[in-house]
């Protein structure tokens, strides 16, 4: 047999190579090897650990929330849900849920007929200045609230406003109505200008392209920006904090005021009981959030954003 006829048996893989390589050369297409690296194992422990304290942290509050006075056992001896009741008479939850939803409410719409015009300018004209503008518009975003909360404050209190609920709704807008405008102007890019343009040769005026034409196409973006900003309003507490007063706290400052009322002499479990109340509302929104936005998609558009 010639030498051309003689099959061959040595690897494709060099025999200098590695024992990883060699393996990797002898590997079926579409195989992926189980050997992870260092680096991965680490990241996988990191964030297993992360979801255990997490997980620990509700459940603990949760079993606290509905148990008795216990010191040596691991779980309440007994069990009750008066800690509920007692909570919402002791702390006046109805007050204080009615001006949280009273307060989300009137910043959703409000940010919503601010936003979204201001989104549509943003998205559909050129003008000098439009980059610097929408970096005005993401700091209020990217800027931790306490930074730019002070002087909000100072401001709210030298106008008489301070300790009411128009305060707390006017702070709120600061950084509700940019996430707004980010969350809406993607959509608005996705409409073809052509539809506009045709409306107005039919002779339509503006007024009547956005209600008619416009609004219709934008209730997706409308739903998913205000459910984000409905999310963003209840859980926001350094700006209402600053602010509020008895009368207008919401339910995440009413819930540190419980806290560090009289040095803690609250009963833990009438604390734990507002955290699960506020936290199960919390849990409501964001599934309902995630249901109509994708978080990648306001990832990709702020750093766009940034990078103009």
């Amino acid at each position: 047999m010639s030498a051309l006829e003689t099959p061959t048996t040595m690897s494709d893989a060099p025999q200098g190579s590695p024992p990883r390589a060699r393996a990797a050369a002898g590997r079926p297409p579409g195989e992926r090897s189980l050997a992870a690296s260092p680096s991965t194992w680490f990241v996988w422990a990191g964030m297993a650990a992360f979801l255990v304290f997490l997980l620990g942290i509700i459940v603990a509050v949760v079993v606290d929330s509905f148990g008795r006075q216990w010191f040596d056992t691991w779980l309440p001896l007994e069990w009750t849900t008066e800690w509920y009741a007692s909570s919402w008479d002791r702390f006046d939850l109805t007050h204080v849920v009615g001006v949280t939803v009273g307060v989300a409410l009137a910043v959703v719409v409000l940010s919503v007929l601010i936003g979204v015009p201001a989104a549509y300018l943003l998205a559909r004209r050129n003008f000098p200045g439009k980059r610097l503008v929408n970096v005005l518009f993401l700091l209020p975003i990217l800027m931790p609230p306490i930074t730019f909360g002070i002087p909000l404050a100072t401001v709210m209190y030298s106008f008489g406003l301070g300790r009411s609920v128009i305060a707390v709704i006017l702070v709120n807008l600061v950084p509700s109505v940019p996430f707004v405008i980010l969350t809406m102007t993607p959509f608005i890019e996705q409409i073809n200008p052509a539809i506009e343009s045709a409306a107005r040769m039919c002779g339509a005026g503006m007024r009547q392209v956005f209600t008619r034409i416009l609004a219709p196409l934008l209730v997706p973006g409308i739903l998913a920006a205000s459910i984000l900003v409905l999310v963003r309003t209840v859980g926001m507490f350094e700006l209402t904090f600053l602010v509020s007063g008895p009368q207008s706290d919401t339910l995440v400052v009413a819930i540190y005021r419980a806290m560090t009322s009289a040095g803690g002499g609250e009963a833990r479990q009438l604390v734990s009981a507002m955290a699960v109340m506020y936290t199960a509302t919390m849990l409501v929104m964001l599934v309902a959030a995630l249901r109509f936005v994708n978080p990648t998609q306001l990832v990709a558009q702020v750093k766009e954003a940034r990078d103009d």
